[in-house]
């Protein structure tokens, strides 16, 4: 049986989708760093997780079941931050609704299908936009770094629900979306 690599997240309307896929374009032209170019810009909510092909129609029928109570909701994005020595991404402002959200999907995932998240005890919930991470050479990190965290970047958009993503060995797709 085959399996496939998926992941929950919520992606940005445009204009922020748009804005944020140019981050990620101008860290891959200026610094070489072009990973993050493989997924859509987005916010995780539940972090990649395999699943049999054969069962997707279980798998999309559990997320369609997942109700949240607080939609529609904004999420605000605030500037830049880093996880030194290779991650710069588009800061996302805290937000109860959003912590919400994420907790019970994950429990969601956990109850009703038994998947698990990967389990960070030691780092929680930190929602973000990633714009540069694994193939950024850690002697550029400085100078990305530096390149990034002097641009002044506000907006925000609207949440009303989230998307199943699916890796089709090369990138990150969108695969379907739940609306709340």
């Amino acid at each position: 049986m085959t399996e496939s690599l998926y992941f929950i997240a919520i992606l940005p309307d445009p204009p922020v989708y748009d804005r944020v896929m140019a981050f990620k374009e101008e860290v891959a032209s200026l610094f070489g760093s072009k990973a993050a170019l493989r997924s859509p810009p987005h916010i995780t909510l539940h972090m990649p997780f395999k699943w049999k092909e054969s069962k997707e129609h279980l798998l999309r029928q559990k997320l369609a079941g997942f109700s949240f109570e607080h939609y529609p909701f904004n999420i605000g994005l605030g500037g830049f931050g880093a996880f030194p020595p290779r991650v710069i991404f588009v800061d996302v402002i805290q937000n109860e609704a959003l912590k919400s959200l994420q907790k019970q999907l994950v429990r969601h995932m956990r109850t009703q299908l038994n998947v698990f998240n990967a389990d960070y005890k030691d780092k929680p919930f930190h929602p973000h936009m990633t714009i540069a991470f694994r193939d950024l050479k850690k002697a550029r990190f400085k100078e990305a770094w530096d390149h990034f965290e002097s641009i002044e970047y506000e907006a925000a958009f609207p949440v009303k629900g989230f998307h199943l993503l699916k890796h089709d060995g090369k990138r990150w797709n969108e695969f379907e979306f739940f609306e709340g």
